[in-house]
């Protein structure tokens, strides 16, 4: 190996995270985390962090919020557009992968360990089946993965962008609010930092009453300290609707290699969320829901996983095992 070193990035509509990768072992370190609004470019981020690291770079993975298909990258939950030829022109690299970054958030999964994931509920992995990974966080992501004799191969889509189904009669109602504000309703109106705040201006307005104008982390720490009624019950329909998007990942594609949850939303109240509704609403699934009940749903504690991932799709990419570290 050439370089020790690689350049690996996990890039948000928020926020982008770089740091390195050592290519023979697959171990991060050096990351540092900066607000994509304080940057014109991804360029102007990168070359930033390269001017304060020592190592030679040479090989990069970047793993991008928004989909990713030819030369030309423009990012759905912001303001950034290039084009990767471009891009690595100027950077001076040898390699240099784009990915969605669920695809590298599913590419984690194989170098993960038990300390970085918490169980939920009942079912244990079955080796070679598919895996599902999903995870809100400014948008809602969604991967699969695939392990094809000794390489993973990651099947990135856009299926935060599907539509959302409700599965009660309340639900029903928060359903016909949201149509209000948005006329055709994604899954990701729900099941982001902002489709909590969606959740309760709905649940509020659905009742006949106007909302506060409460962010994301106020609804959290009000639900989370039992202080406001209506932001613990957007919270627990928040929890509710993760399991119901799980549970119709898992029947997609017979996932009985595991269901597994990433994004910075759900870390943020994990006793919480544990305690919720999440598995019944992943099992609740009528005729099928035996099918789901043998299928198990981790929760990913790994700070990191897209970075981890993206180091992971870098190292496959040239060749090199990923075995775990």
């Amino acid at each position: 190996m050439p370089y020790q070193f690689a350049l690996i990035g996990d890039i948000g509509g928020t926020n982008a995270r770089l740091a390195l990768c050592e290519l023979a072992t697959g171990k991060v370190s050096h990351a540092r985390t900066y607000a994509c609004a304080e940057y014109p470019s991804l360029e102007s981020v990168i070359q930033h962090y390269i001017g304060e690291s020592e190592a030679e770079i040479k090989q990069a993975c970047i793993a991008i919020a928004c989909p990713v298909q030819g030369d030309w990258i423009s990012m759905t939950n912001h303001s950034w557009q290039f084009s990767v030829g471009t891009l690595q022109s100027n950077l001076g690299l040898e390699t240099f992968k784009v990915i969605n970054d669920f695809t590298a958030v599913s590419m984690a999964i194989p170098v993960l360990s038990e300390s970085d994931v918490v169980k939920i509920g009942p079912g244990t992995a079955v080796q070679g089946k598919p895996i599902a990974i999903y995870g809100a966080g400014t948008g809602l992501g969604v991967a699969h993965l695939l392990q094809a004799g000794n390489e993973w191969l990651s099947l990135p889509g856009e299926g935060g962008h599907v539509d959302f189904a409700p599965g009660s009669q309340e639900e029903d109602r928060i359903l016909a609010e949201l149509r209000k504000a948005f006329g055709r309703v994604s899954a990701e109106r729900c099941l982001s930092g902002q489709g909590i705040v969606n959740l309760y201006h709905s649940l509020v307005r659905a009742d006949g009453r106007e909302p506060e104008a409460y962010e994301p982390k106020d609804i959290v720490e009000n639900a989370l300290e039992d202080s406001q009624a209506d932001c613990k019950k957007a919270l627990e329909l928040f929890c509710v609707l993760m399991g119901r998007f799980a549970g119709n990942l898992a029947l997609n594609m017979g996932t009985f290699g595991g269901v597994y949850i990433a994004g910075g939303v759900v870390p943020r109240f994990v006793e919480f969320f544990l305690n919720s509704g999440f598995r019944a609403a992943f099992e609740d699934k009528g005729r099928f829901n035996t099918y789901l009940q043998d299928i198990p749903v981790f929760l990913i504690t790994h700070k990191e996983p897209g970075l981890l991932g993206a180091g992971a799709y870098l190292r496959q990419s040239l060749g090199l095992s990923l075995s775990h570290q």
